[in-house]
């Protein structure tokens, strides 16, 4: 064994970030926040000024080129390139609905249109910053060093990169497990909850297995390295998450796909209304000329470009109002397409918290005595299920005695003297080492662990005297959001760390549809990645060990308020109070949303259709036209509005 183990390792921290990468320029190319925020003044003081006549027309003007320059151009570059390679896209479309708008002297409804697509661009752009912040909060995960032995048998603080695989690794009590690895020596809890999710510590002993992440709560471990730096669970949950998010391609909204079709028949109809009647029917040019400008003008798509954004942003808003933050329009019209919910349990389902649920006397002792006896060892232990008791103790007044010769059993419980006799605190491996385990205690253990709860046991020499019972409880929002999922013909899937057992006995209580424990975050993304193949699905979690699953499911829920910041920032969604009832909520404002858009797009195109008709009949003017167009855009507007009071 060479000087820390060998040579070097790329570390998790030299992974490629071509995903951030890739944020970060295409953020960049939008305008900043100062100038959107002038531009939209600009813009609404130009419309107050026109629409009061308080001003003369050029100063009107002015205002509004300056508010399109200030916010516009980069969308004027990329219509104009659009139009150069015939790709009528958004862009294009816009560039030309704010041109004919400046064109027939509307220049604070062209600058108004300019600043609020802007606007809609800059927040989508924003929210792809998602997937670098997630990565970032995991690389924070591991430790940079770790305590490796050397071939001399001394101990040295290495870097990740210079550990060797069958390195010898020590980790002390408190400290984050740097590297994948196998207990060699030592007896400890290990907190896994970053990655598997699991509610309570679980005991590693000698041949256990150790993820990079983890912390190590009780006592010291020494263990054997199998996995390098670049290729633990964690650097995999990594790569997982930088995949699921490279991989999800944007949807091609519907009014990019329209204008591809819709500008140029309307300027393929225009040219024809201006030559051919002339031609063909010795029309007059100047009258069909006429007719063929204001035919453009009824079909400028003012209207159209308005309606998605002005329903969308009005959506979102009513969303944050019920304290859903959603991080972008494209979830919210696709919340409506979901058929499929995965849920996370712990913390998702649940409190996330143990608390003390069952009190069992085996004998005719006194309650109170040996609810005191308990309370008092279980207060000098820092164990979570310890706590849990003692906090519940705390919270009845239980009288606490004094402790004598208190010590900790490592992976069973603890036992100390009050009074002068011995008892002990622990599980069923310790009762089963004390002798005390009868077939009716045993049991009493069995029907306790197979509701999903741990079981401990306070015993004396002779006997054992109670059952106590922790369990992760469920929120009692969890039931009703679980039905009403239901009810919108949702069907529900929890995936978790825990065990199966435990799994099952929370799917239970709550309704859910299936329920699957023993799962890795890999395991969680690949159910996930299985049931994309027929459905929409939708995952909620707050944990980091959801974030691949959350990053690869059509829309990603995180708890807002006790979610973890790779969890928040992974997720599409962020439910801030962690009341589940908000996702079924969302569900229904996805579908009012997708109702108003129809609504909005149906009108636009309807009275569009009218008008166009009625152009190319002679029976439009131009100010009808103006009029038309203008009070379509109003229309729309209104009626995407609607969505604030849902």
């Amino acid at each position: 064994m060479t000087n820390c183990c060998g040579s070097e390792q790329p570390t998790s921290h030299q992974l490629p970030l071509s995903t951030g990468q890739a944020v970060s320029q295409s953020d960049s190319a939008q305008p900043h926040w100062w100038r959107l925020t002038l531009a939209g003044s600009l813009a609404l003081t130009a419309e107050v000024l026109h629409f009061g006549h308080w001003g003369p027309e050029w100063i009107v003007a002015a205002m509004a080129i300056a508010a399109i320059a200030l916010c516009g151009l980069g969308i004027y570059t990329k219509g104009w390139v659009s139009l150069k390679n015939f790709n009528l896209n958004i862009n294009a479309l816009m560039s030309i609905a704010v041109t004919g708008a400046a064109l027939i002297g509307q220049w604070p409804e062209a600058a108004m249109v300019m600043f609020l697509f802007a606007v809609a661009e800059r927040i989508e752009a924003r929210s792809l910053d998602r997937a670098r912040n997630a990565i970032h909060g995991l690389l924070s995960l591991a430790p940079e060093t770790a305590m490796a032995q050397q071939s001399d048998g001394s101990w040295q603080e290495c870097s990740l990169s210079e550990i060797a695989l069958s390195s010898r690794v020590r980790v002390r009590p408190g400290e984050r497990i740097a590297l994948d690895g196998e207990v060699l020596k030592g007896h400890s809890s290990v907190d896994q909850s970053p990655i598997t999710g699991e509610s309570l510590p679980v005991e590693k002993r000698t041949g256990d297995m150790l993820f990079a992440g983890t912390i190590n709560q009780n006592s010291e471990l020494e263990y054997q390295v199998t996995a390098l730096a670049g290729n633990t669970t964690l650097d995999r949950i990594i790569h997982a998450v930088e995949e699921a998010q490279g991989l999800r391609a944007p949807t091609q909204r519907f009014v990019d796909r329209f204008a591809r079709i819709y500008t140029p028949a309307v300027f393929a109809l225009a040219l024809a209304v201006a030559v051919l009647p002339p031609l063909l029917m010795g029309g007059e040019w100047q009258e069909w000329i006429y007719r063929a400008l204001v035919l453009l003008v009824v079909a400028c798509p003012c209207a159209l470009v308005i309606s998605t954004p002005v329903s969308i942003v009005s959506g979102l808003a009513a969303a944050a109002r019920k304290g859903i933050l959603i991080k972008g329009g494209i979830y919210l019209e696709d919340g409506r397409k979901l058929t499929h919910l995965a849920l996370d349990k712990t913390g998702t389902l649940t409190h996330g918290k143990p608390v003390q649920t069952d009190f069992q006397p085996l004998t005719k002792e006194s309650i109170d005595q040996i609810q005191s006896i308990a309370a008092s060892l279980a207060q000098r232990s820092d164990h979570p299920v310890s706590t849990a008791l003692a906090t519940q103790a705390a919270e009845q007044g239980v009288l606490l005695l004094e402790v004598d010769d208190f010590s900790v059993l490592l992976g069973r419980g603890s036992r100390g003297e009050i009074n002068g006799r011995r008892y002990h605190l622990g599980n069923h491996q310790l009762l089963e080492e004390l002798g005390l385990c009868t077939s009716a205690i045993e049991a009493r253990i069995e029907h306790l662990e197979r509701q999903g709860k741990s079981v401990i046991i306070l015993s004396e020499e002779t006997r054992a005297l109670a059952l106590f019972a922790v369990a992760d409880t469920v929120k009692a929002s969890s039931v009703e959001a679980i039905r009403e999922l239901h009810e919108l013909g949702v069907k529900t899937l929890m995936l978790s760390g825990d065990n199966q057992p435990t799994a099952t006995a929370i799917g239970a209580l709550v309704g859910i549809d299936e329920a699957r424990g023993n799962l890795l975050p890999t395991d969680k993304l690949a159910h996930i990645k299985a049931l994309q193949q027929s459905a929409r699905i939708g995952m909620v979690g707050d944990g980091i060990n959801d974030a691949p699953a959350l990053a690869q499911a059509d829309i990603g829920f995180a708890m807002g308020s006790i979610g973890t910041d790779t969890a928040i920032e992974t997720a599409d969604v962020a439910i801030m109070d962690d009341d589940l009832r908000r996702i079924p909520a969302f569900i229904r404002l996805s579908r009012q949303t997708h109702a108003v858009l129809v609504q909005n797009i149906s009108l636009a195109l309807g009275i569009k259709a009218m008008f166009l008709a009625l152009t190319v009949s002679g029976h439009v003017t131009m100010w009808m036209a103006v009029f038309a167009d203008m009070g379509v855009s109003l229309l729309v507007t209104f009626n995407g509005l609607r969505l604030l009071r849902k």
